[in-house]
């Protein structure tokens, strides 16, 4: 990819600050931006690569929630697991959407690394604090394998654009169940979920959680393309074809996490981490057996891309 379309593909950092603020842009190895019209040129003179963002287009593109782990305590059901914010679920419904973050402190690596893993549109408003992060993570996701490949998907669910299913989705991406949003059932598809149909009624699916256990119970384990063992603060979006996958894996818990254990669909015999913060790693203690392929992550940072292929 040539480093135009590179840098084009990458999440956009809005900067409406003043030209004086270049030398720590460059510092921190930003080299293109958003910014008012009226302050382009100056920033092109300045020698960095400008996207003209109109106030208009700024304030029409839906805000996101900052990710990242709600930090007070919450429980989602039964059991004690962490509210996880994600974006996931609003990018895997519109793929076309235009986004913006408004950004505490923290926030801009993982947002940049969220918007990247998804192929969405989206304005980065962040704490200047953060501009060394953010350029470093840029950096990162400019460094790895490109290429489009299609989502993995284990089942059908039909997305009818009600908040009840927006909430399944959420629930079923937080629980890395692989599904392919649908218009209508798909014969593909073994399995195809319709929220309201006699099968999967409106009243379970209130209850999001609950609902997404009734699925993967319904899937099966053994069926499901993809398992994480070790986190459940981190969020898996699996891509690839015949002989490849690529795994995005998206750790919203604000630290590093050793030993993340991998179970993929496919006999595949090759592969490599790419983790932000660290670089290249191997894949530990990997197992190919019975159709599926099994490794540990030695350490992933807030986000982590795997290459896996069958030969």
């Amino acid at each position: 990819m040539s480093l135009p379309l590179l840098l084009a593909a990458l999440p956009l950092l809005y900067w409406p600050q003043g030209v004086d603020t270049a030398p720590a842009l460059k510092q921190a190895g930003i080299a293109r931006i958003a910014v008012p019209p009226e302050q382009a040129a100056a920033w092109r003179a300045a020698g960095l690569a400008v996207v003209e963002i109109a106030g208009a287009d700024l304030a029409a593109r839906t805000l996101l929630p900052a990710p990242g782990i709600v930090p007070q305590a919450r429980r989602v059901s039964a059991t004690a697991s962490p509210w996880v914010t994600t974006n996931a679920w609003r990018f895997v419904r519109d793929a076309q959407g235009r986004w913006r973050y408004e950004l505490p402190a923290g926030r801009a690596a993982l947002a940049a690394a969220e918007a990247f893993a998804y192929g969405a549109d989206a304005l980065l408003q962040i704490d200047p604090a953060d501009l060394t992060e953010l350029g470093r993570m840029l950096e990162f996701l400019a460094s790895l394998p490109t290429g489009e490949l299609a989502p993995v998907a284990d089942f059908g669910l039909v997305d009818d654009g009600t908040p009840v299913v927006g909430e399944v989705i959420n629930l079923l991406l937080r629980r890395n169940l692989l599904f392919a949003p649908l218009r209508e059932p798909d014969g593909r598809f073994k399995l195809n979920v319709r929220v309201g149909d006699k099968k999967y009624p409106l009243k379970e699916a209130v209850d999001p959680s609950a609902f997404a256990l009734k699925l993967r119970r319904e899937l099966g384990d053994e069926r499901r393309s993809l398992r994480l063992y070790g986190s459940e603060g981190v969020i898996a979006r699996l891509t690839g074809d015949a002989d490849r996958r690529r795994l995005h894996l998206l750790n919203y818990g604000g630290r590093d996490l050793e030993g993340l254990r991998v179970r993929v669909r496919g006999a595949l015999a090759e592969g490599e981490g790419h983790v932000s913060g660290v670089g290249r790693v191997t894949l530990e203690e990997r197992v190919v057996e019975g159709g599926f392929t099994e490794f540990s992550l030695p350490r992933i940072g807030a986000y982590t891309l795997v290459e896996l292929r069958s030969r």
